[in-house]
């Protein structure tokens, strides 16, 4: 979603590296192509002026003309005032027995999905939801909700569209009390557009239900008229936390950077895909980093840790340590990295690897992962134990089976050669005076990288 934004930036103070001492001038030039930037960027006006005022004072003193690195102090103060704008990092409120939470927003924001991301993650953490469908005037939002719980393993209440939407929450956190359950995530209805009787109804659902968190989602893809939104829903139904959803679009990125703001009112999630487990909490130095073009490191190792084990972590050291990496790991790695995200999204995570993500192309990064996981596919058990028994004939089948040349399949088998015998090296530098592995899930992070690296 910052993409351009991120881009425009990086340029910016890529320029200003070059000037070595900087001058007041140089400061001014730079912050007007900072302005520039962000307003293109759809950030509200007002934010934009406070923010560069701030910026300025800070920049145009002693402590940055001073310094024998004056372009990084620039960029270290921008990156703090950043952080500034977005705002604090803010957890769910689950106080209450059962806790409830109300979902609330415009049509096609994305509620009905939110809430059954929001209840898998909180089934994840070892709570125990429900979802209520109190969207009565889309059949089909009820329908999908209650799909969307049979996926999860999350059950759903719902009463049809004939129940008024306050007795269906009565309703659900009566069975909530009486069936034990944790928390309770409410699906309310939305409009086109905000409008009395919507408001009047959420009013009542709020009223019933003593909603511990009341959180709007908000489509990043509307720009500034979600910011104004936002704030139109706040004087009616106070909310405690903001929903970004859809920010793996081209969006620009301005709401992100004003609703905060402008609202006063903390930004608690960002939904990155359409995947059930596509939500992360919003953490404000991590967006920060990957907007100034600093990765995001922490994230990248959250990512590999939500989808491998501490035994297949262990397990897998060993196989490093001794050399017995096959196929069959490699196979399994692969599909842990899809898993993770998409090729270009990883890399831009990686501290430094900003640039090399740009030249990705991720349509091609794709064909490129499921060609090779085709060709695996198209070896025998025996043959993914054991790569060297792979002669002329045995590669000819495999090409053949998997729609590809000989010559790809060749390509494979020496990037794997390669890659295990550096796998080896890393295995091996990674143990302690006595021998001993290092606990390392996040360093399973690393091989996924050093996988796609090789395989390029």
């Amino acid at each position: 979603m910052f993409e351009s934004l991120s881009d425009r930036l990086q340029t910016i103070f890529g320029q200003l590296a070059g000037h070595g001492k900087l001058s007041e001038s140089d400061v001014n030039a730079a912050l007007r192509e900072v302005r520039l930037a962000l307003l293109e960027a759809d950030v509200n006006y007002k934010v934009v002026k406070d923010f560069i005022n701030r910026i300025k004072e800070r920049a145009i003193g002693v402590e940055v003309m001073s310094s024998l690195t004056p372009a990084q102090q620039v960029v270290k103060i921008v990156n703090e005032e950043l952080i500034e704008l977005l705002g604090k990092p803010a957890s769910l409120n689950l106080s209450g027995q059962p806790a409830v939470i109300m979902l609330v927003g415009l049509q096609g924001a994305g509620k009905t999905t939110m809430a059954a991301k929001l209840a898998l993650r909180l089934r994840k953490s070892g709570q125990r939801p429900l979802l209520v469908a109190a969207d009565i005037y889309r059949p089909a939002a009820i329908k999908q909700l209650e799909v969307l719980g049979q996926q999860i393993d999350v059950p759903v209440h719902s009463e049809g569209t004939a129940v008024p939407a306050p007795t269906i929450a009565r309703n659900g956190l009566r069975l909530a009390r009486e069936k034990a359950y944790t928390v309770v995530i409410l699906d309310t209805a939305g409009r086109l557009q905000i409008d009395d009787d919507m408001m009047r109804e959420l009013e009542q659902v709020r009223l019933v239900s003593q909603p511990s968190d009341v959180l709007m989602v908000v489509d990043a893809m509307t720009g500034q008229e979600a910011v104004q939104v936002a704030d139109g829903f706040n004087k009616r139904v106070p909310l405690s936390g903001l929903i970004m959803t859809k920010i793996d679009g081209d969006a620009r990125g301005g709401a992100a950077l004003s609703i905060r703001e402008v609202t006063g009112v903390p930004i608690k999630f960002l939904g990155t895909s359409e995947k059930m487990d596509g939500i992360e909490p919003f953490q404000p130095d991590r967006l920060a980093g990957r907007i100034l073009g600093m990765g995001d490191i922490l994230t990248l190792i959250e990512r590999a840790q939500d989808n491998i084990s501490e035994e297949e972590a262990a397990a897998m050291e060993a196989k490093l340590a001794e050399g017995d990496f096959d196929f069959e790991d490699f196979l399994d790695q692969l599909r842990q990295l899809k898993k993770m995200g998409s090729v270009t999204d990883l890399l831009k995570m990686i501290p430094g690897m900003n640039q090399l993500a740009k030249q990705v192309d991720p349509q091609e990064a794709t064909d490129n992962l499921k060609r090779v996981e085709a060709i695996i596919n198209s070896m025998t058990l025996f043959e993914r134990h054991n790569p060297d028994v792979l002669n002329g004939s045995r590669r000819r089948r495999i090409a053949t089976g998997s729609g590809n040349t000989v010559q790809d399949v060749n390509q494979l088998l020496k990037q794997f050669k390669d890659m295990r015998k550096m796998m080896k090296q890393m295995g091996l530098m990674g143990k302690g005076k006595k021998g001993k592995r290092r606990n390392s899930r996040g360093g399973m992070g690393g091989n996924f990288m050093d996988m796609f690296n090789n395989m390029r």
